[in-house]
């Protein structure tokens, strides 16, 4: 099966643009097309969801292990023609400086994937053979197959590139695009604005995938994605036992953000998955067992989610009579009794955590986690240990004490973090259930045994 990792030597929005721009020209072309993302994305994904029209997945060395990395992969690649693999940040950035863990490059290795390099060519001409021989040789077991020339000025300027990199470094360019500013795709705080906010993309994406299509020399291209064969499809979890409960999810475009993994495996271990909006002003599903509120942007639906009365009532009725609920980062703000805008406006919440979110203008927290449970937490029990990774522009400031749900550990150093109440775990941290497949079970288990003493 061919397939192909699409990296850069920096991070920024244009490698995504070419991403999609390929993945919509392939579509065209008639390829049933599957996107990835490397590392611990949640917006990237659903543009390659609404381009391919299949559900994209993360592959991440550092929280899944390189194992899972290519169980994804293969169950992942089901079906299709073509995998394409999005790098995340550079080539070789990842966890830290001194090593590939966590990097494109780590992925590219672990998968046998060759790399096809995007690189920003405005203002350059030969030295971008140069950027492309440093990439070239910095790890020699990186393939990098080929270069994507992005941001020429013209197609003349395209053909300088083309000649001074294939000269020095024998790989070929298959394809460039223009400056063209109709192209870039909207931001804000973390990163794009996802494409379930942006409403019909279909124009879009057929325009960029036909500029994609012209440029593109697609005998080269398709042969520089060959590649060894995927191990096997394989389950993620083998569950013990089934556990016969059922799970309300707040899945809108203020909750959205979940790895599609970990609600394969709450599902693999009998759980049934109930789909439900907040935003709308939708209650609890009626006879749930257990909740999840996955990460997203409360902050920009805070005076809609404000209004949801009936909604907000409902979720706290529950979790304060012992629902089992996992609440991550955006779930967590949601959970607390207010959210205050950059602007200084605060917002009723949930009101189930004492204390309040306060959006701030400037990054808060960035980076992997490392979690150990502490006492009390039926997910991660004391002493277990689990791995995410925390994004956010927001802090909480307590109104009164609560037990912390575990302690984490990043480039800072360790803390206690996260809130415990009820049975609530809640927190920043965005969990990849790979990390820890017991946490599943442990959930579902604890969703069993409420629903058993009623």
């Amino acid at each position: 099966m061919r397939r192909l990792v699409i990296a850069a030597p920096g991070s920024g929005a244009g490698k995504t643009t070419v991403t999609l721009g390929l993945m919509a020209a392939m579509r065209q072309q008639g390829y049933t097309v599957q996107g990835f993302k490397c590392g611990p994305d949640y917006i990237d994904p659903t543009y390659h969801t609404a381009v391919t029209g299949r559900p994209a997945r993360n592959l991440d060395s550092w929280m899944m292990g390189s194992e899972a990395v290519k169980t994804v992969l293969a169950n992942g690649c089901q079906g299709a023609d073509i995998a394409i693999i999005e790098g995340v940040m550079g080539l070789f950035d990842g966890k830290q400086p001194l090593s590939d863990e966590g990097a494109t490059a780590e992925i590219a290795v672990l998968t046998e994937s060759p790399v096809l390099l995007v690189v920003d060519c405005s203002g350059m001409a030969r030295s971008a053979a140069a950027i492309v021989h440093g990439f070239q040789t910095f790890r020699p077991d990186v393939r990098l197959a080929g270069v994507f020339a992005n941001r020429v000025g013209s197609e003349g300027h395209f053909r300088l590139v083309k000649a001074a990199i294939e000269q020095t470094c024998g790989v070929p360019v298959v394809g460039f695009l223009t400056q063209d500013e109709a192209l870039a795709l909207p931001e804000r705080h973390l990163g794009l604005v996802p494409s379930v906010e942006r409403g019909e993309l279909d124009s879009f994406f057929a325009e960029l995938g036909r500029k994609v299509a012209r440029t593109i020399d697609w005998e080269t291209l398709l042969s520089i994605a060959e590649a060894p064969a995927l191990c096997s499809p394989a389950p993620l979890i083998r569950p013990s036992r089934p556990y016969r409960v059922r799970v309300a999810v707040a899945k809108d475009a203020a909750f959205h953000f979940y790895y599609p993994e970990n609600l394969e495996m709450l599902s693999a271990c009998g759980a049934e998955l109930v789909y439900f909006s907040p935003l709308a002003g939708e209650p609890l599903p009626d006879g749930v067992n257990g909740l999840y509120i996955g990460g997203g942007f409360p902050e920009e639906f805070a005076a809609e989610l404000a209004r949801q009365t009936a909604a907000k009532q409902s979720i706290r009725a529950a979790i304060e009579s012992g629902l089992p609920t996992l609440a991550e980062c955006g779930g967590f703000m949601f959970l607390t009794e207010q959210l205050v805008t950059t602007s200084g406006e605060a917002y009723d919440m949930v009101g189930v955590i004492p204390g309040k979110v306060v959006m701030k203008t400037k990054l808060a927290a960035l980076g992997y986690r490392e979690v150990r449970g502490r006492k009390g937490n039926f997910l991660l029990p004391e002493g277990e240990t689990a791995r995410g990774h925390e994004f956010h522009y927001s802090v909480y400031e307590p109104r009164s004490e609560t037990p912390f749900a575990y302690d984490t550990s990043g480039r800072k150093g360790t803390k206690p973090d996260g809130c415990l109440v009820h049975r609530l775990v809640a927190g920043y941290v965005h969990f990849h259930f790979t990390s820890a497949p017991a946490m599943a079970e442990r959930w579902l288990a604890e969703c069993e045994r409420v629903k058993r003493d009623g």
